[in-house]
């Protein structure tokens, strides 16, 4: 890898497609489900499986990648499929088989992003403060699906949901094919010493682990119901497109900015804020999101409750981690938020009907005041 120039659009080809699709499930996989006729409790329990799969799915896949080292292979072979099991929501629309395609094709989903994201580390080798110029693209790709899509269903049935999926997957196979493969090399004051396991027991990486599981848990409303919410508010698709690109543009914003932060600050703190912020904004959005400065202010802390802690997160990993356990540790990362993200989905379906969003997001933010607490008095002082 010495010497070779950094394929930067090919690597930022890839995240623009992979968070599109996230721009094109986020927001309106749930309004396809209401367009189904299903209730929130059963929409809550069909985007919490995917968020399941993702507990057990990356660490799979990444203990295959550690020990194959053909983690390029495996982000393809999981594109390719991802592709064909999504497919399958065009053969019928019942609870069951909707369950089984979610299932399915969020089994080889999470096979791509924790291998990739290794493989984007090991092309930036020293210069890993340029991650999040290449991670922006991702939520340029997220800007473009949310505001796309949106205009599509204000004008247009949601029942277009699943092919508009199936063309952003074809986008995401295509990228993983455009990409050239990297190896992990180690570095400075990186962990590596003693197995995966040795480095899991370093004193604060359970703790920052727990907070990766309790940041998602806080996001359960805002994924699974703020379209919803908004749209009960009298908002249009349309705006509400918008209001899901806002938060994304204040991300690209902190991202562009994010190698001096974590110059300047440690990421147990950039982590702390993180998680404060978010409790700030699960409480706007659950009790003023009806005014609309409130909400735009509140979409613009997704540059926190996103931004700053994915960012922050993917260095602390990396340095926690040696070259051979890398896949793990960002397969475990990405396990622990899926199931923060699968709880969250699931209380949030419940509690929406029975609490209603008031309470169901004061949870959230309690919940990410936990962590908040939790980082700064365990995590030690590290700088990017």
């Amino acid at each position: 890898m010495t010497g070779q120039p950094l394929p930067y659009w090919r690597l930022s080809a890839f995240y623009f497609f992979y968070f599109a699709m996230l721009g094109a499930t986020a927001p309106f996989l749930p309004l396809y489900f209401q367009h189904l006729g299903f209730s929130p409790a059963r929409i809550g329990e069909l985007v919490a499986i995917p968020m399941l799969m993702r507990c057990l799915a990356p660490n799979l896949w990444g203990w295959l990648g550690d020990r194959s080292g053909q983690r390029l292979r495996i982000v393809r072979f999981g594109a390719l499929c991802t592709l064909l099991s999504f497919a399958l929501i065009f053969v019928e629309q019942s609870y069951a088989w909707l369950a089984l395609v979610m299932a399915l094709h969020a089994f080889f989903w999470h096979a791509v992003l924790p291998q990739f994201e290794v493989i984007t580390l090991a092309h930036l080798q020293e210069q890993t403060a340029r991650y999040s110029q290449i991670r922006l693209w991702g939520s340029i790709g997220f800007i473009v699906a949310v505001i796309g899509l949106g205009s599509l269903f204000e004008h247009f049935s949601p029942a277009l949901f699943p092919s508009m999926v199936v063309l952003i997957l074809a986008g995401i196979l295509v990228g993983t094919l455009w990409v050239p493969n990297a190896v992990p090399q180690a570095r400075a004051g990186q962990g590596g010493e003693g197995g995966f396991l040795a480095q899991l027991r370093r004193p604060g990486v359970p703790a920052f682990f727990l907070c990766v599981c309790l940041m998602q848990l806080s996001h359960g409303p805002y994924y699974t119901f703020l379209t919803l919410h908004l749209e009960s508010l009298g908002y249009e698709r349309g705006f509400i497109g918008q209001m899901w690109a806002l938060g994304v543009v204040a991300e690209i914003m902190l991202f562009l900015f994010m190698a001096r932060i974590l110059t300047r600050f440690s990421v147990r703190w950039v982590l702390a804020a993180s998680f404060l912020l978010a409790s700030l904004r699960w409480l706007l959005l659950g009790n003023l999101a009806d005014h609309l400065g409130v909400l735009l202010f509140a979409q613009m802390l997704h540059a926190a409750t996103f931004g700053s802690f994915h960012a922050a997160a993917i260095h602390f990993v990396q340095r926690s981690f040696g070259p051979n356990q890398q896949g793990q540790g960002q397969a475990l990362y990405a396990a622990l938020a899926g199931t923060g993200g699968a709880l969250g989905a699931l209380y949030a379906g419940y509690s929406w009907v029975d609490l209603g969003p008031s309470w169901t997001f004061a949870i959230a933010s309690l919940v990410a005041l936990a962590a908040a607490i939790i980082i700064a008095v365990r995590l030690h002082e590290e700088r990017a």
